[in-house]
């Protein structure tokens, strides 16, 4: 068996880091650009967000189609428990974060762009529905400041203090 995720596993991985990096920063720039730039960079966030759906399904379904390699040595239970319950959290946070954003884009009525096409008025304009989705959305990404942190530290608690191969299975290279 091996003994490291597949190249295409590693390499979304990293993918839709840089890419959720790119959503937080387009969010947090969005306060302090020109007015005249506010819609290109909320585009930006819009559309980095879309990807980050994407590449989510693609690594469900690659986790699907391969196994995940052993930690070496092995975890205990409750890790191994842990390690699973903040994996699918982070699925599902990134899965449900970008379908919050297009609903809360819908309800708004505003004019909207996907990776350039303009998206037509599919349901009703609701100013009730859109808050709610709005604040629901803000609110997970907001945790996801939190989940990220902790999956980063359990991957450096890995590494340098239990010093497992937790973190290595997921690096690029040999």
């Amino acid at each position: 068996m091996r003994n490291r995720y597949s190249l295409p596993q590693i390499t979304l991985h990293w993918l839709t880091l840089v890419m959720v990096i790119l959503t937080y920063a387009a969010m947090l720039l969005s306060d302090s650009v020109p007015d005249e730039d506010l819609a290109l960079v909320k585009n930006l966030h819009f559309n980095f967000g879309i990807s980050v759906w994407l590449l989510m399904l693609v690594r469900l379904w690659l986790r699907q189609r391969n196994v995940a390699p052993a930690i070496t040595p092995t975890l205990p239970k409750w890790q191994l428990l842990g390690a699973d319950i903040m994996h699918w959290g982070l699925y599902l946070m990134f899965l449900s974060l970008p379908v919050l954003g297009v609903l809360t884009q819908a309800y708004g009525g505003k004019t909207w762009f996907l990776l350039g096409w303009q998206v037509p008025q599919w349901v009703t304009p609701d100013d009730v529905a859109r808050s709610y989705l709005k604040q629901t959305h803000e609110l997970i990404a907001n945790l996801g400041y939190f989940v990220i942190g902790a999956h980063a530290m359990a991957a450096l608690y890995h590494h340098y203090i239990r010093r497992d191969d937790t973190l290595r299975r997921m690096i690029p290279g040999k």
